[in-house]
């Protein structure tokens, strides 16, 4: 299948027709995601985010389609009493992007067309973004929390797994003050310009020295691909995660070669980690596909006094989150 924007919408619209047919309560339906913008491929892949409302409660939360290798479709299903409150969702940080920019498809009853306006009504306003971005670092504090009180100098996967989601939530406090959430593939490659549109390009570097960039080279990750590889498919099938569903395979390393050869392959390091530690956390700890994931952690520095060490690197940098928001507010007149 020739790969264009017109043809992953067309398969977008196609989709949706087909399930308004046969799901009669199926009450809107949205695309999302990067195929709203011209960026959509990586790797020569790209993944089509749909959201379905329904009128009662969906009988999955995610559900992955596979198309092709290349491509597939990722959907979120929703109730529709999530949305009861629309004003309420524009402080949302996923939520409320994801319906600013929604393109509906299906909206027989214009409940997203309602839904839309009414988020999209002062979404930009300093004091609204403020309110989106406060609850991430806060969160991020409450795992930094858990990660000092910590005992064991080996990192389990589960433990690896928060740090990663404190330091991703630290880095999304600033990327929401210009804009949506940062997406997984791309997360190392858009933060620079968040972190310069808040005023600190240096929380860019620093994000990367908290990830252990500094200790490897493409190279090093290039080889990790192997290892990334045996954990990916040794996930049991039962309890596979949407996230690492076999349709998003190739989805995934074909995107890590890709920027592992352009001009930031250390912006590669954020998605490998982030599923490697989530298939391992799936593994029991005597699995031979550990042991790459632990080889890999020692190298950056995540493993031993390393960890501590990022542990209390992560506490000065949301400090210096909250400094930068602090400041913002304070220009933004908030």
């Amino acid at each position: 299948m020739r790969i264009n924007r017109q043809t992953l919408l067309t398969l977008a619209s196609d989709t949706v027709a087909q399930r308004t047919r046969k799901e009669r309560n199926l009450l809107s339906a949205y695309l999302t995601g990067s195929l709203l913008g011209e960026d959509y491929l990586l790797g020569g892949t790209a993944d089509i985010d749909l959201v379905f409302i329904h009128l009662d409660e969906s009988p999955v939360e995610r559900e992955i389609v596979y198309v092709t290798d290349d491509v597939h479709l990722d959907i979120a299903h929703y109730s529709q009493k999530v949305f009861a409150t629309p004003r309420r969702l524009r402080l949302d940080p996923w939520l409320g992007h994801a319906i600013f920019s929604a393109r509906l498809l299906h909206d027989s009853q214009h409940f997203m067309d309602f839904t839309q306006a009414s988020v999209r009504g002062q979404f930009d306003r300093p004091e609204i973004v403020l309110v989106r971005a406060r609850p991430l670092l806060e969160h991020a504090r409450q795992l930094w929390v858990a990660l000092a009180a910590r005992q064991s100098a080996q990192p389990e996967p589960l433990e690896l797994a928060q740090y990663l989601y404190a330091v991703g939530h630290a880095a999304n406090t600033i990327a929401v003050l210009s804009g949506p959430p940062l997406t997984e593939r791309r997360f190392l490659l858009n933060f620079p310009g968040r972190a310069a549109a808040a005023g600190q390009p240096g929380l860019s570097a620093g994000l990367l020295g908290m990830l252990g960039a500094p200790h490897v080279s493409a190279e090093d990750m290039l080889a990790w691909l192997a290892g990334w590889e045996a954990a990916f498919d040794a996930v049991p099938h039962e309890q596979r995660p949407s996230r690492l569903d076999v349709s998003r395979r190739k989805y995934y390393r074909q995107a890590f070669q890709a920027i592992l050869v352009g001009e930031h392959p250390h912006a590669a390091l954020w998605p490998l980690l982030r599923t490697w530690t989530l298939a391992v956390s799936f593994l029991p700890d005597d699995h031979p596909a550990m042991a790459g994931w632990r080889g890999a952690c020692l190298q950056l520095g995540l493993a031993d006094q390393g960890l501590i060490e990022r542990i209390a690197a992560l506490d000065v940098y949301l400090d210096t989150v909250d400094e930068t928001l602090d400041a913002w507010a304070k220009e933004n007149g908030v």
